[in-house]
């Protein structure tokens, strides 16, 4: 049985990050009542201010999109924040939905959910099966709270369908290009491009470029959430979203130098964090379910340097 949730109230939290904007955006927004609320209108982290919300706007679907999200240098330089809010928000965001008898929510993770250095690709029965990676840990730990969250209501209540989707790394339009807080392939882009700007020939690099990541444009994530929303049903409560490829940090700069035309060699800095060694999630469950990614690396990378290009106003 599917639920046709087109033209049907559909709350998501987080309107303002690079996921809630795209979604908004998207053609297919059209096709559904959505309820985006700012800061302003909604506090996620007061539970009274949530569980209000919900009840007056009588939703039928939430997509829980919101948090406090950042790259490798945010996440130890501030733990405890990234621990308490997103366990703060997840839980009222939930709980609330719960207490509102909203029958259907789709939850977003965070592939750091996973144990450090286990057997790729990571299947998502790994979770909770070994220690995490320190360098995100507070950020993992208040994922799978919220996870868990959705799981035991699940148990409880037959009615309630709360599922939880885990993606991959994401970039693209409206990412954060911050070097203090960006993730990895933003600050790449922000790094290569300076180089270029500035004409330098070497650019530095955490680590000796090894390790591996998998990233997924954000275009083709939202491709997936609205396939998730008309296939609710058939979408198995814990699912990653990925591509099923990864590529070393030194082959995401190299080819983000091509992109951007740049020449220069470089540098490799082995006493900074590097992180999980490598980070590739199963896609298993998401090709029985039906989606795959449509995006080419080349083309998602491309697509990332022309939005940056173009809101950076000192180009």
């Amino acid at each position: 049985m599917n639920i046709n949730f087109r033209q049907k109230k559909v709350l998501i939290t987080g309107g303002s990050g690079m996921v809630g904007r795209n979604f908004i955006e998207n053609d297919r927004s059209k096709n559904y009542h959505l309820i985006a609320p700012t800061r302003n209108e909604l506090n996620l982290l007061e539970f009274d201010n949530v569980n209000s919300f919900i009840s007056k706007n009588k939703i039928d679907l939430i997509i829980h999109a919101a948090g406090r999200v950042g790259g490798i240098q945010a996440n130890i330089r501030e733990p405890l924040l990234f621990l308490q809010e997103n366990a703060e928000i997840g839980k009222n965001i939930v709980l609330a939905a719960k207490k509102q008898n909203i029958k259907h929510l789709i939850n977003l993770s965070t592939s750091c959910v996973y144990p450090k250095n286990m057997e790729i690709p990571l299947e998502e029965d790994l979770i909770l099966s070994g220690p995490l990676e320190p360098t995100n840990e507070g950020y993992a730990i208040a994922k799978i709270f919220v996870q868990k969250l959705c799981t035991y209501i699940n148990k409880e209540n037959i009615d309630l369908k709360y599922k939880t989707i885990i993606p991959c790394n994401l970039y693209g339009k409206y990412d954060d290009f911050s070097l203090n807080s960006g993730h990895l392939l933003p600050n790449i882009i922000n790094k290569i491009h300076n180089a270029k700007l500035n004409n330098k020939d070497k650019v530095i690099i955490w680590g000796n470029g090894s390790v591996r990541r998998e990233f997924m444009y954000v275009n083709d994530f939202i491709d997936c959430l609205y396939y998730s929303i008309e296939n609710f049903f058939e979408m198995p409560e814990v699912m990653n979203v990925g591509v099923g490829k990864d590529y070393s940090v030194l082959d995401y700069y190299k080819i983000v130098a091509k992109s951007f035309g740049w020449g220069g060699a470089f540098d490799f800095d082995i006493s900074k964090p590097i992180g999980q060694k490598q980070k590739l999630v199963s896609t298993r469950k998401l090709k029985k379910f039906g989606w795959k990614s449509k995006f080419s690396l080349k083309k998602g990378i491309d697509e990332t340097i022309k939005y940056y290009l173009e809101s950076n106003k000192n180009v």
